[in-house]
């Protein structure tokens, strides 16, 4: 029970961030994208956190509790933060001030995409019970290389790339999608680096890379 409280404030407190960022900026609560994007993105997160209270506590303990401790991972979660702030306040003020915006049906079309994104984070959980907020080689950890892990090296990433490019979308901004493209570097950089250190750490990792090519996306990267 705890641990589900936890759990609870940490979405409330989520919700309430995002409820700043988009309809203050926005000026309204009328701010349709954004109620759409709140449904599209807590209704699932909700979902997949009963989920792993009831059939995996301790995966879920650890996705809310990882804390980073290298320089470069830290760097990497600064960016993002800051790319998801930014594009955030950009989206409400583009609400606003129709500067750079899309069309609605382009809004409601990118819910296709944002919910693949979800269905591949669930299942990359599902997959992956080392699965950390935090890039660390865990204690018994053992290295899984079958089902999205046989396509791409790093499904999570893949997933909350896509994830992270459809939400602008969604709240009808192009400035603030114009933005989301800078998580790519940031993912290259936390990827580039979290591999250095299963390399070192992980058993049998550069034979798995020798066998998976692609890194993010199959046959680009």
């Amino acid at each position: 029970m705890k641990l589900l409280l936890h759990a609870a404030a940490k979405l409330i407190a989520g919700f309430m961030l995002l409820a700043v960022l988009l309809f203050w900026p926005a000026g309204t609560w009328y701010f349709w994208n954004a109620w759409l994007l709140c449904g599209a993105l807590f209704a699932p997160m909700i979902a997949v956190g009963l989920l792993l209270w009831k059939k995996a506590p301790q995966l879920l303990k650890k996705r809310l509790n990882g804390r980073e401790q290298q320089a470069a991972q830290k760097l990497a979660v600064a960016l993002s933060g800051a790319v998801f702030i930014g594009g955030f306040v950009a989206a409400g003020l583009d609400f606003r001030l129709r500067f750079t915006r899309l069309p609605a049906w382009l809004s409601v079309a990118a819910l296709v995409p944002f919910l693949l994104g979800y269905l591949l984070y669930a299942e990359t959980m599902r997959e992956n019970a080392w699965l950390s907020r935090s890039v660390e080689v865990q204690q018994g950890q053992k290295l899984v290389d079958t089902g999205l892990y046989g396509v791409v090296r790093h499904p999570m990433y893949t997933a909350t790339l896509l994830l992270f490019c459809a939400m602008p979308l969604i709240l009808g901004s192009g400035t603030a999608f114009a933005l989301s493209l800078l998580f790519v570097p940031i993912f290259v950089l936390r990827i580039r680096n979290e591999e250095s250190m299963l390399r070192a750490g992980l058993d049998g990792y550069d034979e798995y890379c020798r066998k998976v090519r692609w890194r993010l996306i199959p046959r680009l990267w």
